[in-house]
């Protein structure tokens, strides 16, 4: 099969592009050690966001090996493939894009169908609420009732375009590349800070405040990516 133009491929497949070759060079990885994200960033001209998805896209590809709290290194066995790396239409679409299109599409539905919630539909969303509060409290990855909260909204709109289109949007967390990001930088943490965030769209639902309701659905997407993207390793 012929290889995609360059123009075409997601960002961060390009970028990983360009840390091979970087790699090969004698100097750049110190150690074993590549620079930190900062500084690819800036030599690279892209954002940091960016260049974790390269690297957690190496990883996968088994180059590098990123360890928490340390660094990223690159791997003596890098040039053994194996079977069970994922190609590139297999590891998922940039996470960045992901949410980002998540906050446009779930923060408009979420507006639009505020003012005219039915009492039924409020009701079963408290309840996956809960079942997400359990989860949490009993120290689980609500994963089931996340989606179900998500889902439930769309399903509010009565569109079957737009319920098909967040469930496939959601699902993409369940891809190569989003799934190693949160393996390395979710936690109880940022579980227990989501439960509140689900708790604001809920109460702004309630409220059939339409306003509130995109608010609160954005800030909830922005701060999920944030956990993943922003928080720090050492070095």
């Amino acid at each position: 099969m012929a290889a995609k133009p360059a123009e075409t491929r997601r960002l961060y497949l390009q970028i990983a592009d360009k840390l091979r070759a970087l790699m090969e060079q004698p100097d750049f990885a110190r150690n074993g050690r590549l620079p930190p994200e900062r500084e690819l960033a800036e030599r690279l001209g892209v954002s940091r966001p960016t260049v974790r998805e390269a690297l957690v896209a190496l990883e996968l590809e088994g180059r590098v090996e990123i360890r928490m709290g340390s660094g990223v290194y690159v791997c003596a066995t890098h040039g053994e493939a194996t079977s069970a790396v994922p190609n590139e239409d297999e590891l998922g679409d940039s996470l960045v894009d992901n949410m980002a299109a998540r906050s446009l599409i779930e923060g408009a539905i979420v507006a639009s169908v505020a003012p005219f919630a039915k009492p039924k539909a409020l009701k079963a969303l408290r309840a996956i609420y809960d079942d997400m509060a359990r989860e949490v409290a009993a120290g689980q990855i609500p994963i089931g009732p996340d989606r179900a909260f998500h889902a439930a909204i769309a399903q509010m709109s009565g569109n079957e375009v737009l319920i098909r289109l967040i469930a496939s949007l959601f699902d993409e967390r369940h891809s190569p590349l989003s799934t190693k990001l949160r393996d390395h930088f979710e936690n109880d943490g940022t579980w227990r800070a989501a439960l509140g965030e689900h708790k604001e769209i809920l109460d702004a639902l309630e409220a059939r405040d339409p306003v509130q309701a995109q608010a609160a659905m954005q800030r909830h997407i922005k701060a999920s990516l944030e956990r993943v993207m922003a928080q720090r390793k050492q070095g």
